[in-house]
């Protein structure tokens, strides 16, 4: 009995060796395609948002607040440092208005002429006084002062120019003309108001500019707007006017 043989394979040695198994690209139990996990929803990023007009309107409305809170702090600012700047030289110099009244008014002529033209030439002598301690007032020129009847100027003229100090009275001597067209109404009126009252009521108006003295600084030029009324007793021509009474208001304008 012939003995078989038994042939069991042998590796070759020079072949290489087996690969090992790697963990595999897709869990078991799940399925993939080459376009992506059906099963799962593709997650895209969303494009860059612009600015939409609401919020570059918003943004300029908060600018423009901005700028209009900074205008209105200047502005509180300023007043409060020029509140402060006018309390402390109302301290120092402690500012008194000034008074004017008038002494004296005389009519040197009031002639109605041929044509119905009244003209008229007055002499006023006025009063003004300065009440205050360390306050001067220049009196510059381009001044004006009128008599009126109702809304009818009689007569101009003007303040002569001249500087009054500290605590001064000064008299001032002004002389003034008029003439008046179609004047026979006018009086007519006079002569009726004369006989009924005994006494013709004028007004007196005088715009003056000044600068006033603090001291050694000579301040910007305001007006000094006086308004009188004046009780006289009569308008008789070359005669010396009684005043029996004089009322004058006083204010400045810049």
């Amino acid at each position: 009995m012939s003995d078989h043989q038994k042939i069991h394979p042998v590796s070759d040695p020079e072949a290489p060796p087996p690969a090992h198994p790697t963990a595999p690209l897709v869990p078991r139990g799940s399925s993939r395609s080459e376009h992506g996990d059906p099963t799962k929803e593709s997650v895209t990023q969303p494009p860059p948002q612009l600015d939409s007009p609401q919020r570059k309107k918003r943004g300029r409305r908060s600018c423009w607040c901005r700028c209009v809170c900074y205008t209105l702090l200047v502005i509180f600012l300023l007043i409060v440092i020029v509140g402060a700047a006018v309390g402390i030289l109302y301290l120092i110099f402690r500012p008194k208005l000034p008074d004017y009244n008038i002494d004296r008014l005389q009519l040197t002529r009031i002639t109605l002429n041929q044509d119905s033209s009244l003209s008229t030439s007055f002499n006023v002598t006025i009063t003004a006084k300065n009440p205050n301690e360390k306050i001067g007032i220049y009196y510059e020129d381009g001044s004006k002062i009128s008599v009126l009847y109702m809304q009818t100027k009689l007569s101009n003229g003007s303040l002569p120019k001249f500087y009054q100090g500290h605590e001064n009275t000064t008299i001032i001597f002004v002389e003034m003309t008029g003439y008046t067209q179609n004047a026979t109404s006018l009086m007519a009126t006079l002569q009726e108001q004369q006989q009924l009252n005994g006494s013709i009521p004028l007004r007196i108006r005088v715009t003056q500019p000044v600068r006033i003295k603090l001291g050694k600084l000579k301040l910007m030029e305001i007006k000094f707007l006086v308004r009188c009324g004046v009780s006289v007793n009569s308008l008789a021509g070359n005669s010396v006017i009684r005043v029996r009474s004089s009322n004058c208001k006083f204010r400045f304008r810049l």
